[in-house]
């Protein structure tokens, strides 16, 4: 399971006050937390709260220097604003990484896809078109086709695409959680080569004892499929879950990265 540390985002009131105050100090424990925490990629999001395409850059650009100065952990850069991922990209030194994220809309399709060729990055694809988000599996997996067909003719490999099979509320609607699993399962069977990707706490959102709810519903993903999470590793029953899920569906050879946790007394039941 690919762990992606989620706590570098500006929606995050303290994160987006250490941002607009110059915080490196804050910024910098953040990260090297994530990073021991178990953290394989820490995805960087700077925000959209700015009066200019310009300011949002700023920020941008100066949180992945202060993110590269703490890890050499790969970054997954974050933001609904092509022009800021695009900042993002020219600021990182790494080798490996990813852009989250892209949609089946056709500009923003070709845009963030231009993107991944020049830099060599893996892409998030969000399941979902010009229309939002299909309320049904199978609308979310058209969508996933178009995405992996433009993807595929700009010569992006299908191993280098993350799904994300699109997390709502269940407190909006109770059968959210079962259409992504469905769709996590259709994505798997229709495109192997590909990988698949879930934010887990939306899930949760508006109800009481939300870090119940995401690691059971990851539980659920990871039978489902899922190889890989946007989560909060400093969630150390989170991050167990995660451990055992991984053991029991069959991706952790003699039980190894179990029982190397289990020695270094980081499982917590």
């Amino acid at each position: 399971m690919i762990i992606i540390g989620e706590n570098i985002n500006a929606s995050i009131r303290s994160v987006a006050e250490a941002i607009n105050s110059k915080d490196k100090s804050f910024l910098t424990d953040l990260v090297l937390a994530q990073v021991k925490a178990g953290a394989d990629f820490i995805d960087v999001n700077a925000g959209s709260g700015y009066k200019s395409d310009e300011l949002s850059i700023a920020a941008m650009e100066w949180l992945i220097e202060v993110v590269q100065e703490a890890t050499d952990k790969p970054l997954v850069i974050d933001s609904d604003n092509p022009k800021v991922i695009e900042a993002g990209l020219r600021k990182y030194r790494g080798e490996k990484l990813i852009i989250n994220s892209v949609t089946a809309e056709p500009e923003r399709l070709l845009s963030i896809g231009s993107m991944a060729v020049e830099y060599n990055a893996s892409l998030i694809a969000l399941a979902m078109g010009t229309d939002g988000i299909p309320d049904n599996a199978k609308e979310r997996l058209v969508a996933c086709d178009q995405i992996m067909n433009q993807l595929n003719n700009m010569g992006i490999q299908p191993e280098r695409i993350f799904f994300d099979a699109l997390v709502l509320p269940i407190s909006v609607d109770a059968k959210q959680a079962m259409i992504t699993l469905k769709t996590l399962e259709q994505i798997k069977v229709h495109y192997p080569a590909a990988k698949t990707i879930v934010g887990l706490s939306n899930i949760s959102y508006g109800l009481p004892k939300r870090k119940l709810i995401n690691r059971a519903f990851f539980v659920m993903a990871a039978y489902a499929g899922l190889d890989a999470t946007i989560v909060d590793p400093l969630d150390a029953k989170m991050m167990s879950f995660i451990k055992v899920a991984t053991m029991l569906t069959g991706n952790d050879p003699m039980c190894r990265g179990y029982l190397k946790a289990n020695r270094k007394d980081i499982l917590v039941d």
